[in-house]
């Protein structure tokens, strides 16, 4: 059972969250050069995931709580295809905003709803890994999509249709695996089921501050070794790919979970990440790369451990308490890029990702209470 579930959602997770989110950052400069777009454009653009991500996370527990979290699963697919699609055949900015839109919706719709799979499919003992490997697939993705942009960058066209039948064949594997059972639903008002306890509180916060301390690496680590530290094209992308290949380390976090329990797990994976932090700004591309690594590892971990995290504090309804967090790391990310643009423009780069690092450990402070 633990197979059958994890396989087709690990799929699931890569189409909506590697293709269809993270993808763009990846293939920005030969879109924008194809659509004539400056970097104004780009940026804003790329700032619609954002916003559909978050809007994705606030709608999909309504949607479960009403409909269950089979249809929601199809309908993240379906909202992948379309805007692969979209981006793929978009001849100017407009289209290619609303197609980039389409495609963020797909990520905050694929998360609680595959959680929410996991608590009704699989056993209490099961759920830690299940969840933790599933949420693996942004970096198998990661891994697809590096060595396809240094063969195709040129074609970025085709790159997307390549996603999309991916996306399509990925979601008739859910379609076939996934029973359609109907989520419990929320005895209570929605909003009483949604409202934080004091322990949802510090999940919010962790979330908060992780997505804020690492968005300067997601927004700005390639751009960094490229017109900083001198790196090729293909060194940027490898050190894409390396951050992806050390994310399936993340699919451990259950078993550690299981091990030193969900505050150690955090505590120890908001130390490394504020380390891969402050190791980029070394000069060698060793010190790069060994950055990549941890960062890709051990954000992946995080976001396991925030799921888990909040399984336990929000059962039955997990769907919510994966909404909430991922509402917050989202929002954290949103916020902390464009603070990062503004301080490395102001300053350095350099200053930025030390700046950002400190932050991130205040993380070390948040306190983490869940019954097991």
């Amino acid at each position: 059972m633990l197979k059958r579930i994890i396989f087709p959602g690990i799929a699931l997770i890569s189409v909506c969250y590697a293709f269809g989110r993270f993808s763009y950052g990846l293939f920005m400069p030969e879109i924008s050069q194809t659509l004539q777009l400056n970097d104004t454009q780009s940026g804003a653009i790329n700032s619609a995931t954002y916003i559909a991500y978050c809007l994705s996370l606030i709608i999909a527990p309504l949607i479960i709580n009403r409909i269950g979290h089979y249809p929601v699963i199809q309908m993240a697919g379906l909202s992948a295809i379309l805007g692969l699609l979209g981006i793929a055949l978009s001849p100017n900015a407009l289209v290619l905003t609303i197609a980039v839109f389409l495609a963020g919706l797909s990520t905050g719709l694929a998360s609680p709803a595959l959680g929410n799979t996991v608590y009704a499919e699989l056993q209490p003992e099961q759920q830690a890994r299940g969840n933790s490997w599933i949420n693996t697939g942004t970096s198998f993705g990661i891994i697809v999509s590096g060595p396809i942009y240094l063969l195709f960058s040129e074609y970025w066209r085709w790159s997307y249709i390549f996603f999309a039948i991916l996306g399509v064949l990925v979601l008739l594997w859910n379609r076939r695996v996934l029973s359609p059972r109907k989520t419990e639903p929320c005895t209570k008002s929605l909003w009483a089921c949604m409202k934080p306890t004091r322990p949802g509180v510090a999940l919010l916060m962790a979330s908060l501050l992780t997505g804020f301390s690492s968005a300067i690496y997601w927004t700005f680590a390639r751009s960094f070794l490229t017109d900083e530290k001198g790196a090729s094209d293909s060194e940027a992308v490898l050190f894409w790919i390396v951050m992806g290949v050390l994310g399936i380390l993340g699919g451990c976090a259950g078993r550690i979970i299981e091990r030193i329990g969900i505050g150690r797990s955090y505590h120890v994976g908001i130390l490394l990440l504020a380390i891969s932090l402050g190791i980029i700004i070394l000069p060698s591309m060793t010190a790069s790369l060994t950055s990549a690594v941890l960062f890709g590892s051990t954000y992946i971990f995080l976001t396991s451990v925030f799921i888990v995290w909040a399984t336990r504090l929000f059962r039955p309804n997990t769907s919510i308490g994966i909404s909430l967090a991922f509402l917050a790391l989202g929002a954290g990310q949103f916020f902390g890029s464009s603070i990062a643009g503004y301080t490395i423009d102001a300053f350095s780069n350099t200053t930025a990702f030390i700046a950002f690092a400190i932050l991130g450990l205040f993380g070390l402070l948040i306190r983490v209470k869940v019954a097991d």
